[in-house]
C-alpha cells in the first residue's frame, strides 16, 4: 500500500472542489476531522477490512493517531470493528450518505436521462465525473458500447486524473495556482522522461480544450475517450465524456463524437437552468 495525498482539495460556496491553495484567507481546517475523513477515503473496492497499520500507511498518519480516529469513527457509526480479523470496515451509514447524494443531486436527475439517450443512440459509453484529490470519481456511468472494454466502469468508481480524458479536461479548467500542485504530484511519481511526456500530453489536452472545447485520451489499449467540462454555473468543474472500444484514430474519434459530446454538455446545462428557473 502507498501513502495517498488526500488534502489537495477544498470546496467553494457552490460545493465545487478545487485544489487547496494556501494563503487565500480561508478559515483554518479542522485537522482532526480532515484526518478522519482521510481514513474513510482509504477504503477501496476489493478490500473490505483495513487494520490500523493499513490505515496508517495509506493515510500517512502515526498509528496512535489512527487508533484515536478509528475509535471515534466507530462511535460515530461510520466504521465497524471486526474482532475476527482485527480490522475495520465501512458501516452502512456510509452507503446511506452515498445514496442520499446520488438520488438528491439535481445534476444527476437532469443529466442521467440525457446521457442514457446519447449512449443508446450512438452505442457508446457516457460518463460524468468530478474530482476528489488527485483522482476522478464517476458520478454516473452509462455503458452501451458495442464492444466490451477491459474494465466495467461503475458509478462511484475512481479513475486516474493525470492520464484520462476526464481528468485532463478537469485540469484544463483550473487556474494555474490550482493546477500546479497536482502536476507536481503527478510528475513526482515518474522518472524524468515519463514525467516530461506526461506534462506534454496534459499541455496538449489543455490546448485542445481551449481551442475546441474538448480533449481526447487513450489510457487503455483500443479504448478512446473524448471529454469536456460541463461549464454550468454551479457544477462548473464537473466533466463529461464519451468512450468506446475502437481502432479509430484520434481524428476520426473527434469528427464522430466530439460534436455529440459538446451538444450533450450544452443540453445538460440548458436543462439545469430550466429546472432552476421553474
Amino acid at each position: 500500500m502507498t501513502t495517498r495525498p488526500f488534502h489537495l482539495l477544498e470546496q467553494d460556496d457552490s460545493g465545487c472542489s478545487f485544489p487547496n491553495v494556501p494563503g487565500q484567507g480561508k478559515a483554518p481546517l479542522n485537522r482532526s476531522l480532515e484526518r478522519g475523513l482521510d481514513l474513510l477515503r482509504a477504503f477501496r473496492p476489493g478490500t473490505e477490512h483495513l487494520t490500523n497499520g493499513d490505515l496508517s500507511e495509506i493515510a500517512g498518519l502515526s498509528k496512535s493517531t489512527v487508533s484515536r480516529l478509528t475509535q471515534t469513527l466507530v462511535r460515530a457509526g461510520f466504521v465497524e470493528y471486526d474482532s475476527m480479523c482485527g480490522g475495520y470496515r465501512l458501516a452502512p451509514s456510509v452507503l446511506g450518505m452515498a445514496h442520499a447524494m446520488y438520488h438528491g443531486s439535481l445534476l444527476l436527475q437532469v443529466a442521467t436521462p440525457l446521457m442514457a439517450q446519447v449512449a443508446r443512440e450512438h452505442q457508446v459509453n457516457v460518463g460524468l465525473a468530478a474530482a476528489d484529490g488527485d483522482e476522478m470519481i464517476y458520478l454516473e456511468s452509462i455503458r452501451f458500447g458495442q464492444r466490451k472494454s477491459p474494465r466495467n466502469v461503475l458509478t462511484g468508481q475512481r479513475l486516474p486524473m493525470d492520464v484520462t480524458s476526464l481528468g485532463r479536461a478537469y485540469l484544463s479548467i483550473l487556474e494555474d495556482a490550482q493546477r500546479q500542485p497536482l502536476l507536481e504530484l503527478f510528475t513526482s511519481r515518474r522518472c524524468e522522461s515519463r514525467a516530461n511526456q506526461l506534462l506534454l500530453d496534459i499541455e496538449t489536452a489543455m490546448v485542445t480544450m481551449r481551442t475546441h472545447g474538448y480533449c481526447i485520451a487513450s489510457w487503455q489499449p483500443e479504448v478512446m475517450a473524448v471529454a469536456t467540462a460541463l461549464r454550468d454555473r454551479v457544477y462548473r468543474t464537473t466533466v463529461l465524456n464519451i468512450s468506446l472500444s475502437t481502432m479509430q484514430n484520434v481524428e476520426e474519434i473527434a469528427e464522430c463524437y466530439a460534436p455529440v459530446l459538446l451538444q450533450l454538455a450544452e443540453s445538460i446545462c440548458t436543462s439545469l437552468e430550466a429546472r432552476r428557473a421553474g
